[in-house]
């Protein structure tokens, strides 16, 4: 996570802003061209068989294909994972947002082709998708937020930690009934997660009871520090040179002591004797 901050603080200004919506914009485009052209979903899965004859694209192209048919429970799960990833972007910031998904994408391609490399061949692109990267956000959201209710079926509230539990158990089972491509797919996918949190610990620290701590602890920092030293300070407003670049300060040669005035009372002001 140091590294993480060192590469935040170097290379944070090129993240890309808004990456849900983005996500959500491409599955469109995915089930657009499905609508128009259906055949056309063969020509961009995770496919290292054709990747290494040419076709390169799919090497990203494979974002493109939606999580399942278009349908009204589709729609709900899309709207429900953009509220998730806004809210896990707005919390983490946009960098590590951005670290978080394209580091599950970066895996699965690396997942794709080591399944290739263990059983060469052709077919196993639709083993991988972006299903279980959306399932590792949905994750690293029940740690951050995991006291957070949500209505299970639109009429049950259920904390986000046992819907958490929930999904690992579907992940396990799935895992213990698939075969090896399928299971490779699902680690590759998950595998951000696993860096993120059971590696480093740390996702804790993103949560908002602890960014709320750490943001009163600046607060009070910057309360503790001295105020900056001024050199010049008006002795009946009491403004300095901080207050405005245009004020200006004279001292009175009539006035016993240095009083020093700024150029709105220095002519104005009645001159001080003991």
């Amino acid at each position: 996570m140091r590294f993480l901050d060192k590469m935040e603080r170097k290379y944070g200004r090129y993240a890309i802003r808004n990456l849900p919506m983005i996500i959500i914009s491409l599955y469109v485009a995915g089930y657009l061209l499905m609508l128009v052209r259906p055949q056309a979903i063969m020509y961009l899965t995770l496919e290292p068989y054709w990747i290494l004859r040419g076709q390169v694209w799919r090497l990203v192209s494979w974002v493109l294909i939606p999580p399942s048919d278009l349908g009204l429970f589709t729609i709900i799960m899309l709207f429900f994972y953009f509220s998730l990833g806004r809210t896990l972007e707005q919390t983490w910031g946009s960098f590590r947002f951005n670290v978080y998904i394209f580091s599950g994408m970066l895996f699965t391609v690396l997942g794709a082709f080591l399944l290739y490399v263990i059983s060469p061949g052709y077919g196993i692109g639709f083993y991988f998708s972006t299903y279980y990267i959306n399932m590792s956000m949905f994750l690293a959201f029940a740690l951050t937020y995991p006291d957070m209710q949500v209505l299970l079926m639109f009429l049950i509230p259920v904390k986000m930690k046992w819907m958490g539990l929930l999904y690992g158990a579907l992940i396990l089972e799935a895992l213990i009934r698939g075969n090896w491509a399928s299971r490779v797919a699902i680690i590759a996918s998950l595998f951000n997660f696993i860096v993120f949190y059971l590696i480093s610990g740390r996702l804790d620290r993103f949560s908002p009871h602890q960014i709320h701590r750490r943001q009163e602890f600046h607060k009070k920092v910057r309360q503790a520090q001295p105020k900056s030293v001024t050199k010049h300070k008006c002795a009946i407003c009491g403004r300095t040179e901080l207050d405005g670049d245009d004020l200006e300060f004279r001292f009175c040669s009539k006035c016993d002591g240095n009083y020093e005035y700024c150029q709105d009372h220095l002519f104005t002001h009645q001159h001080r004797k003991f």
